[in-house]
């Protein structure tokens, strides 16, 4: 039986108008709910450095365009200013989106890799997942509380090229349905530190105190399997929370379980048969 096509997939016209539609129902949804959103911004960074990373901008990611490598430079450039400073207070949420807008041209955004339906394209505004991807990953490393995160669908899109993260812990959005959102609910204050210099995208989460725990993110068990001729990278994304004064680990939580198709070439991966899994 023929899978019925949803009204966004008709055509380019109705794809348009379901979008226009989920950006004006977030709109109101932010309006009549009662988060207090993070916007004022210091000069001054606070004082305790909770975490940094930085992130090349320049991948070569399988066989794409390097030109959308450089366009995402220029958007990452125009995207930065407007989060760098930031400060989440006690109770506040910060949204990616509600502080850096509408990725348009008209703000000279250019064309960078995006992922439609699956697969690689290519889009006004993209690559700037990088972004929440660097601000997720420090997020992780602090008590903050992650309220809205998207994944990539279970896809493993590109074989690893300089990978410093566990795959897994990245983040799909869409101005501005798609957003990446946490919340302060510490008595701390919080602050983004984020710029680029050409070459990275530089983070630091700043605050006004120490915490008295650390946290560290890592996977375990990762392997490729084949599956009724498919294959799937697989893996477990742990975050263990370790408390400073004693060293003990006090937490270990799941943050990802992975098992995501793999959609470039296989030949030159060590790939476990499905039957030597279920043996193990």
């Amino acid at each position: 039986m023929k899978k019925r096509r949803l009204f966004c997939e008709i055509s380019p016209l109705t794809y348009r108008l379901s979008r226009r539609k989920c950006i004006v129902m977030r709109k109101v949804s932010d309006c009549l709910g009662r988060e207090r959103f993070a916007r004022d911004r210091a000069d001054t960074p606070l004082g305790v450095t909770i975490y940094r990373h930085s992130s090349l901008i320049r991948r070569r990611l399988g066989n794409t365009d390097m030109e959308l490598q450089e366009n995402k430079a220029v958007n990452l450039a125009l995207a930065a200013p407007k989060v760098c400073g930031v400060l989440i207070r006690p109770g506040e949420t910060f949204s990616f989106w509600r502080l850096v807008g509408a990725d348009t041209r008209r703000k000279g955004y250019r064309d960078g890799l995006t992922i439609s339906n699956g697969m690689p394209s290519r889009g006004c505004g993209g690559g700037l997942c990088q972004f929440t991807n660097l601000i997720h990953w420090m997020v992780l490393h602090s008590e903050l509380t992650i309220v809205e995160h998207h994944h990539h669908d279970g896809l493993d899109l590109f074989p690893d090229y300089k990978r410093q993260i566990p795959f897994g812990t990245g983040t799909s959005i869409v101005y501005n349905y798609l957003d990446y959102r946490f919340r302060n609910d510490t008595d701390n204050t919080y602050q983004l530190i984020v710029y680029t210099d050409g070459e990275y995208l530089r983070g630091e989460l700043r605050a006004e105190r120490a915490l008295k725990s650390t946290y560290h993110v890592h996977a375990e068990n990762e392997f490729f399997s084949e599956e009724d001729g498919v294959v799937y990278r697989n893996g477990t994304v742990y975050r263990d929370t370790t408390d400073k004064q004693t060293g003990n680990r006090i937490a270990r939580e799941v943050i990802r379980r992975n098992h995501a198709r793999v959609m470039y070439d296989t030949s030159e991966l060590e790939i476990i048969q499905t039957d030597r899994i279920k043996a193990v």
